[in-house]
């Protein structure tokens, strides 16, 4: 497939955040497990937590608890304002190779966007944060659109605003519901396997590539 593909119309990237640029599973299971603990919701394990991370907040008790509608009510919130205590001492770290290899992107002049679950301010404060905030010409967060991921919307927004065509556009996520929004979007599409999802999924959602590592994007878009 990837043989038909002219590689050299990729322009611009679009991003997932948690489980593609940063590692902030420990951060958000740890928030959730307490988030659980307050609300005295049916006990989940760590990993059934983090499957559902690039969610939006306000979907995860409908997976988590379909039938409880106190949890649905109050997660969100709770598991908020627990996260602005906890993302203090706990520190989040970018994956290997990610912010060497964006700034390389950046400066060979591919334009890149972020398409997000967690709200835009988050978003803004953790790239700031990895002082990355000049390499993208967007960052939209969950808030930013009515429909999230799975839906199109998200990456849609960006290529509405920036003025990005699809066929010149790869979006990069650790989940299916992020390959599921590319191809939606009618962008092209590339899985990485280090992050949240499981790789057996990521396959069944048919994703233009599949990478190990961030760093084996610039081979891809270079080809």
């Amino acid at each position: 497939m990837i043989r038909h593909i002219d590689m050299k119309k990729i322009k611009n990237l679009v991003f997932d955040f948690d489980g593609t640029l940063v590692d902030t599973a420990p951060l958000i299971v740890a928030t959730m497990q307490a988030a659980i603990g307050e609300l005295g919701l049916e006990p989940r394990t760590d990993s059934e937590c983090q499957s559902t991370i690039g969610l939006r907040l306000e979907e995860i008790p409908s997976v988590l608890w379909p039938e409880n509608s106190e949890a649905k009510e109050k997660y969100a919130a709770t598991y908020r304002r627990i996260f602005e205590i906890l993302k203090r001492p706990l520190s989040v770290e970018c994956f290997p190779g990610v912010i060497d290899t964006l700034r390389k992107l950046h400066a060979e002049g591919f334009r890149m966007a972020i398409a997000s679950s967690r709200s835009h301010r988050s978003l803004q404060e953790y790239t700031d944060m990895f002082y990355l905030t000049g390499c993208f010409s967007m960052l939209v967060g969950g808030d930013d659109v009515v429909h999230g991921k799975p839906s199109p919307d998200p990456v849609i927004k960006i290529l509405d605003t920036c003025g990005w065509n699809a066929d010149e556009t790869i979006t990069v996520g650790d989940a299916p519901v992020d390959i599921m929004m590319g191809r939606a979007a009618e962008t092209l599409t590339c899985a990485v396997t280090y992050g949240n999802g499981k790789e057996d999924e990521l396959k069944a959602a048919h994703p233009t590539f599949m990478i190990g590592s961030f760093a084996e994007l610039q081979a891809i878009v270079k080809e």
